[in-house]
């Protein structure tokens, strides 16, 4: 039923499904804004989410900072699927990070700014008006 070499698998499956089902992407808008934005490249060349998927192509996405991940398409599903048998849609080609890049990873984390829990305090949420000028 999830793979292709099942007699009900479809064939072909579209690039947005795929991105949601293979757990690459956490949900089908996500998936779908990524292929809009330029994010993501089928065979080499930008993809639309309706573009149909099949088993062999080569699929890059760029997350965030940058970061570009490579995978190959070993099977296509139209629904979700066990988080087991998701990482079984696709083998994964992308390059294990250098040590240079760990260390700037590492060192991004710990300057990265502070994002407070929850909504701000009524005085903080006039504070901030007040200084918009409202």
């Amino acid at each position: 039923m999830t793979r292709t070499a099942d007699s009900n698998a479809p064939e072909a499956v579209r690039l947005d499904v795929w991105l949601d089902v293979a757990c690459v992407l956490a949900t089908r808008s996500q998936a779908k804004a990524a292929c809009e934005g330029g994010k993501v490249d089928v065979n080499g060349a930008r993809a639309k989410p309706h573009r149909l998927l099949r088993v062999g192509d080569r699929v890059e996405v760029t997350m965030g900072a940058g970061r570009r991940r490579s995978l190959v398409v070993r099977g296509v599903a139209e629904r979700s699927v066990p988080k087991g048998e998701a990482r079984a849609l696709y083998e994964d080609r992308t390059p294990k990070p250098s040590a240079e890049e760990i260390e700037i990873r590492r060192i991004e984390r710990m300057f990265a700014p502070f994002a407070a829990d929850g909504r701000p305090e009524r005085r903080e949420r006039r504070e901030r008006r007040r200084r918009k000028g409202w």
